[in-house]
């Protein structure tokens, strides 16, 4: 698989470039395959193929279409290891554990759930006082914009409801990890009608793609997974032509401990809360707020627990830990790291390792007002802050202007959840953090986003809807 090149899939056949880009492991620095690089003219003839497919894809039974779902997710589950294996030397993280094949293993059961939900007819009314009914319509061509961290979970979080409801999709993923996609929608183009879903690939030297689809008069929805930045710039873009939009946007996480924990009992969940895939995941917890009275008992059982996590090459078996994706991402997670070792007590970690390898990084004795506290770290770093009052804390977690995820630990569930509700985050987890699920609805608050993603309500922001009186 190493060095091979890629293909770019527009209506159903693999499309031809004259240029392509390396991709680099990011453990190794070697060149894992060469990607097509896409043109404007690419660009158009993948939205042209999609808006062509939409009709007949719209009106295809809804049945026909949950199937094809399920065969989306039979045909993954064919390929589970080559994807895995992809997705390990592209993007970095570990084959095992909550790794490359459990991202392999998360696309397939999102196909499968996908199928068994539909957007469906509602009736409001009826009888003597008149007829009222809801009708949900696929909206037409969806473009997705897709990050590097969970590159092919990604791409099927905003391709299969697009084509569960019956829209058509152009994907561009990022130029760091391209591979697996390109392999993702080659698999689904093997049980999909041609132009159903179409993909294109570029890195920085490339056309704009991303920009140009925003502003592409043919592509009525944009889904975006990203930086708040970048999400900004979609909406504004997309503002002309009233697009619909879902931008799942940045988050920094907040986690509160209460005084009652157990903090040994507490330890692998917070560590995974926030090291999950090297901390480069949008609901990671980015920062903790701990009560004094267990202050440092709890700092102690989350080193205790993060210094026995083996770090390497995700090709090798007993690898629990992963490099950095990307040498940008390296830089800015460092950065951040020394601002907080400046002000606070470093724990665990800090400065530097070899290539993109850098340690599991605990600095405690942080206050917002830190840089590695305000800011979205995406890496294997997390800044411990001391609190007294519970109304600090909250007032603390949500000081910040982001607003996806957030956590409340405590051995009394009620008091927990009392806590949690006055969190301003999209969603809310009790003693456990970034726990999604295709049956429950994700969004942010705030600058985390627009939109949700997931459940019955993530598969209607595919649809317009269309009231009916009679």
């Amino acid at each position: 698989m190493e060095n091979q090149e890629y293909a770019m899939f527009i209506d159903g056949a693999k499309h031809p470039v004259s240029e392509t880009f390396s991709v680099y492991n990011p453990a190794t620095g070697e060149i894992v395959g060469e990607a097509p690089q896409a043109s404007a003219a690419d660009l158009e003839t993948a939205v042209a193929a999609a808006k062509a497919a939409f009709p007949a894809w719209a009106a295809t039974p809804d049945a026909d279409r949950a199937a094809a779902c399920l065969a989306i997710a039979d045909k993954v589950d064919e390929h589970a290891e080559e994807l895995a294996r992809l997705i390990t030397m592209e993007q970095g993280k570990p084959l095992g554990g909550v790794g490359s094949r459990f991202e392999a293993g998360g696309i397939a059961a999102w196909a499968r759930y996908t199928s068994s939900i539909a957007a469906g007819e509602q009736t409001l009314a009826e009888g003597d006082g008149g007829n009222v009914a809801v009708h949900r319509k696929p909206i037409g061509v969806v473009g997705s914009i897709t990050p590097w961290n969970w590159p092919a979970l990604i791409a099927t979080w905003h391709i299969l409801p697009a084509i569960r409801t019956g829209n058509t999709v152009v994907v561009k993923p990022s130029p760091y990890t391209p591979l697996s996609t390109l392999l993702l929608v080659e698999l689904m183009n093997q049980v999909l009608p041609a132009g159903v879903v179409n993909v294109v690939t570029g890195d920085d030297k490339a056309a704009n793609l991303g920009a140009l689809m925003s502003a592409h008069k043919d592509v009525r929805k944009i889904i975006f997974t990203g930086s708040t930045a970048t999400g900004s710039k979609i909406a504004a873009t997309a503002a002309p032509m009233m697009k619909r939009l879902t931008l799942e946007l940045g988050g920094n996480d907040a986690g509160i401990v209460l005084p009652d924990v157990d903090p040994a009992a507490i330890a692998e969940g917070l560590f995974w809360a926030g090291f999950i895939n090297m901390g480069q995941t949008c609901a990671a917890m980015k920062r903790l707020y701990v009560h004094e009275d267990v202050y440092d008992a709890v700092c102690d059982a989350l080193v205790s627990y993060a210094a026995n996590i083996p770090m390497g090459n995700g090709l090798d078996e007993g690898s629990v830990m992963g490099p950095i994706a990307n040498r940008m991402q390296y830089d800015k997670v460092k950065a951040l790291a020394d601002a907080g070792a400046k002000e606070g007590r470093v724990l665990l970690g800090g400065g530097e390792h070899d290539g993109l390898f850098f340690p599991l990084t605990i600095i405690a004795d942080l206050d917002n007002g830190n840089p590695l506290v305000d800011e979205e770290q995406f890496g294997p770093v997390l800044p411990i802050i001391k609190y007294s009052d519970v109304e600090d804390a909250i007032a603390k977690a949500n000081a910040l202007e982001t607003g996806l995820g957030g956590s409340v630990w405590s051995s009394d569930t009620e008091a927990a959840k009392a806590v949690a509700q006055r969190l301003e985050c999209g969603t809310v987890w009790i003693n456990q953090h970034g726990m999604i699920r295709p049956d429950a609805p994700f969004g942010g608050t705030k600058m985390s986003g627009i939109g949700v993603e997931f459940g019955q309500e993530g598969l209607h922001a595919y649809t317009d809807i269309q009231t009916m009186i009679s």
